[in-house]
């Protein structure tokens, strides 16, 4: 059976997140774009817990939930993402740690235990003082099968291997407890052939994720699997195994939209590409730049632009479909226009993902203008003005 999984979202209880995320929104957008196994998000926040202990059952013996009364064959994971703040050496330590576990019941006692190192419930992505080495610990003795996963790796401010972490690998970062991690996740800012060039993250499976702050985002990147069993187990497992038959590919952003892929002065509004530049500091007003992801990776990499390694899980660069029809049509993402050709889209091919792996000539039923955009992608044919300091990059598709 085929998969389509987005493990790393986040509820209406995280900071910055839309107010219109529900368990049931969640299916109804996970439904349109085409994923049929998303994460909760934020289980450690009571209300959301709450939320979530309201609306979902278990789904039979395999690990997930589901909708109540819902008919619809989409599945939720408990996930949560937690942020991690100690000292190390005198230097403080701050890391994105995403977490998945199969049972609801485990949550109350994990958040009794959590709850000794901060405010668990002031954020749905709670800060803690604490190292992610005994966060794994208490995790994991609670609950012996939670898949435990660095959150967008590279990222300056909170990635195990961003500037500001001050670890050079993840074995660094979560210490005795990096035995456990079998799984990296890339972040919007970075794909797989960029990680490929750092050898000692080789042993490591890479998966994709939205990390969504509102619907219209779940499923901008995700993965993809082929099990023969739709259940927790077989998809951590695939993951695991890194096994191509098992887990297919992941869907990418294009790094360069990421928000933080150069360096960059976001006040200044100017950006750097490190590859032909190697200059952090800001010409305009002389202070630190942010260094992005692809100043990082080439720090750590010991291997040339565009080596492959063996029996490597393959990925696609996709842009959401949204965001092509208001580059296409020349209107905000928001907009009626781009509402009414979308929902156009939706009703002729019934999901995004099957829109944009949809032919030229079906496309151009709808639009030809689209079809030409969507043909553009899937060639790589894209031109991008590359993010830098939280700020996204900008696409040209005509």
């Amino acid at each position: 059976m085929k998969v389509i999984a987005d493990l790393h979202i986040h509820s209406r209880f995280s900071r910055a997140c839309s107010n219109k995320i529900n368990p049931v929104s969640l299916e109804k957008a996970a439904k349109l774009k085409g994923i049929n196994l998303i994460s909760t998000g934020d289980f450690l926040h009571k209300d959301w817990l709450l939320e979530l202990k309201q609306n979902l059952v278990k789904d039979n013996e395999s690990g997930f939930y589901k909708i109540k009364n819902s008919n619809e064959n989409i599945k939720f994971v408990l996930g949560t993402e937690i942020s991690t703040f100690f000292w190390e050496k005198s230097k403080s330590k701050r890391i994105h740690t995403c977490v998945l576990i199969k049972n609801i019941e485990s949550i109350e006692q994990i958040r009794d235990q959590l709850s000794k190192f901060g405010h668990i419930d002031a954020d749905g992505r709670p800060i803690l003082s604490i190292s992610t080495s005994e966060l794994m610990d208490i995790l994991l003795n609670i609950e012996k099968n939670a898949f435990i996963f660095p959150a967008h790796i590279w990222t300056p401010f909170f990635g195990a291997l961003g500037d500001m972490s001050g670890f050079n690998s993840i074995k660094e970062a979560y210490q005795d407890q990096e035995k456990h991690i079998y799984a990296l996740e890339t972040g919007l800012s970075s794909d797989p052939i960029m990680n490929w060039r750092v050898s000692q993250l080789d042993k490591y499976a890479l998966i994709s994720n939205s990390d969504a702050h509102s619907l219209d985002k779940i499923g901008r990147e995700a993965n993809v699997f082929n099990v023969e069993n739709f259940s927790y187990d077989n998809v951590i497992n695939a993951i695991k195994e890194k096994n191509i038959k098992k887990f297919e590919k992941t869907i990418e952003f294009y790094p360069e939209e990421g928000k933080y892929h150069f360096d960059g002065h976001r006040q200044c509004n100017f950006s750097l590409d490190p590859q032909n530049e190697n200059n952090e500091i800001c010409p305009i007003c002389k202070k630190q730049l942010v260094i992005g992801v692809l100043h990082r990776v080439n720090e750590l990499a010991d291997r040339p632009v565009g080596f492959i390694p063996k029996n490597s899980i393959p990925y696609e660069h996709q842009i959401p479909l949204k965001e092509i029809i208001s580059i296409v049509i020349k209107k905000g993402v928001n907009t009626q226009g781009v509402e009414k050709k979308y929902n156009a889209l939706i009703q002729e091919f019934g999901t995004e993902f099957n829109a944009l792996n949809s032919s030229f000539d079906a496309i151009s039923k709808i639009d030809q203008n689209i079809a030409e955009a969507i043909e553009k992608i899937k060639k790589n044919e894209v031109k991008i003005i590359p993010g830098y300091d939280g700020v996204f990059g900008k696409f040209e598709l005509l």
